[in-house]
């Protein structure tokens, strides 16, 4: 495959704030008495928002809501989480990941983000990473999450390459998923490491530089 593009998930690839997420669900989980831990929080990996509140409500089946209360929760939700975001700094991403950014884009990759997060360049503009992308394609313009690949697609479309000039790298079982269905060389990293669909598996944001 020759790649000349590389579409990066944010949350656990980029940067982490997997632990926001969990405190923000945790706090609405424990108002509705849903049990709730940081291994359920995994399960949320790589998906939207929505997605993620019914995975949640599947821990209370006897719980019914509308789906005006779940919006209503999920953007209560999303308030929570945006103001652990606001305590972000440029500090929260490595220098190994702001250098070999830099390193691809010097090699002439077209780089791009694919993340299922509507808050994806908010949490861009709080760690000064937006400059290193050129383009993000994340959950204001998708109708679909992972792992339908359509975000993917759309950062594809968005740097204007084809999706089989594309690699993806998640974190995620579901990212994955997604970049085998839109047709692009997929690369796992952290909890993904080990899954049989990826082609290439990294110890490290750095051994990017290995293969690319």
């Amino acid at each position: 495959m020759n790649v000349k593009g590389i579409i990066f998930d944010l949350d656990g690839v980029v940067l982490s704030t997997d632990h926001f997420h969990y405190l923000a669900w945790k706090s609405l989980a424990d108002e509705l008495n849903i049990p709730f831990t940081e291994k359920d929080n995994e399960k949320l990996r790589g998906v939207s928002r929505m997605a993620s509140f019914e995975i949640i409500l599947a821990n209370k089946p006897e719980l019914k809501l509308t789906e005006e209360e779940k919006e209503k929760y999920a953007t209560q939700k999303n308030e929570l989480y945006r103001t652990y975001l606001q305590k972000m700094t440029p500090a929260d991403v490595s220098e190994e990941v702001r250098d070999t950014l830099k390193a691809l884009r010097e090699k002439g990759y077209k780089l791009a983000v694919g993340s299922s997060s509507k808050n994806a360049g908010f949490i861009l503009e709080r760690t000064e990473m937006t400059s290193y992308f050129d383009a993000i394609s994340d959950g204001n313009n998708i109708t679909k999450s992972k792992p339908d690949p359509e975000v993917f697609l759309k950062a594809a479309e968005f740097v204007g390459l084809a999706p089989e000039a594309c690699a993806v790298i998640e974190d995620a079982e579901a990212g994955l998923e997604g970049a085998v269905a839109g047709k692009m060389l997929p690369v796992a990293i952290g909890s993904a490491h080990s899954s049989p669909l990826a082609k290439i598996s990294l110890d490290t944001f750095g051994d990017l530089l290995k293969h690319f």
